[in-house]
């Protein structure tokens, strides 16, 4: 069946490529603390870009990637923004065009959003997330979509018939298997079934990919599972809510690495009476953070999941800043755990629905 977005593609594909044609200089941008999906998405450009003789693309990463995702090829030679800001600012001022991936709002590139902003080339904006608020010359956004990977897919296809490079499939898939949580959920689009075919035929190593991102875990990693499970876990039963909260003291207890909590807030929904899963991490705000939110040193990074027809990204757009999926979104708070906790709770009854 074709959709609404499907009307309009081709044109949107063409308008791109005409950019990328008239550009020398381009930069490729996603959001910070990069998921599977952004770095997939990211990276695939930066490897389709390369393939067609583009040699003066750079890909910036405005926070570092996890461990469990530095193995993407081409990852070990992305810029970030936090460590390389002078070297990444030159950049966005030469730039000819900028291509942002899997974000739909000027925030979602933390410290970045300044020189983004600024910049005065073309900019386009590629995006599965609803109501983008990202300024650019041409978006290419799909919200019905269960992954950017796959609109980047559609539009290589667009341009390429024959084999893709390995490198190009493998980023391909890549975001298409997490931000579906190994095709668990947000599957119901025949284009999605397609392009994993079509990666598939071509050989793309899925199994292989599929270690590297779930397999691959530390032991600390596995006992801070553990920890957050059985002492850190509180049930509302109320709204078959369950809600995680992660301390400084718990992630230095257990060696905490960027990408060890990944995962955690889907699995008290494995429950059969939990439909409701909120995870609270505490972080240290950056100097941009802290400047803009009164200095305050603490930051409450909180990802929202759910089920179903009961939708949480409201929740986390209006109570903690954020946004994202109708049954997966993020927010943030700026100061104590304690402070972010109570407001969820506060607010809980307003958002959630009640167990029958």
């Amino acid at each position: 069946m074709e959709t609404s977005f499907d009307r309009k593609a081709s044109a949107l594909f063409d308008e791109l490529s005409d950019l990328i044609s008239a550009s020398e200089r381009i930069i490729i941008i996603t959001h910070m603390a990069p998921d599977g999906d952004a770095i997939g998405s990211s990276h695939a450009m930066w490897h389709y870009l390369r393939s067609i003789g583009k040699e003066n693309v750079r890909v910036v990463l405005p926070t570092e990637a996890p461990l469990f995702l530095q193995w993407v090829p081409g990852v070990s030679e992305a810029l970030v923004y936090d460590k390389q800001r002078e070297e990444c600012d030159r950049l966005f001022a030469e730039a000819d065009l900028i291509i942002g991936t899997d974000f739909n709002t000027p925030s979602r590139v933390s410290s970045a959003e300044g020189v983004l902003m600024a910049a005065t080339c073309k900019k386009v904006l590629i995006d599965h997330h609803i109501c983008p608020t990202v300024p650019v010359d041409v978006l290419i956004s799909d919200p019905d979509s269960p992954a950017t990977c796959l609109l980047v897919h559609q539009y290589v296809r667009h341009c390429v018939s024959g084999t893709l490079d390995e490198c190009l499939r493998d980023c391909l898939y890549l975001g298409m298997m997490t931000d579906t949580g190994s095709f668990a959920y947000n599957t119901a689009s025949p284009a999605l079934w397609r392009a994993v075919g079509d990666l598939v035929e071509q050989g793309v190593d899925n199994v292989g990919i599929h270690d590297r991102v779930f397999n691959q875990y530390s032991v600390d990693r596995m006992r801070l599972i553990g920890h957050a499970l059985v002492n850190k876990m509180r049930v509302f039963d109320r709204y078959g809510c369950a809600l995680i909260t992660l301390c400084k003291k718990d992630l230095r207890q257990f060696n905490f690495q960027k990408g060890d909590a990944e995962g955690l807030v889907n699995m008290p929904m494995q429950a059969k009476d939990i439909v409701y899963s909120v995870q609270m991490r505490e972080d240290v705000a950056t100097d941009d953070e802290r400047a803009a939110h009164g200095g305050c040193s603490t930051k409450i990074k909180i990802s929202f999941r759910s089920q179903g027809d009961r939708p949480v990204d409201v929740w986390a757009k209006e109570q903690f800043n954020g946004g994202g999926h109708a049954n997966a979104a993020g927010g943030e708070y700026y100061g104590p755990m304690s402070e972010a906790v109570q407001r969820l709770l506060d607010t809980m009854g307003q958002y959630l629905e009640k167990k029958q």
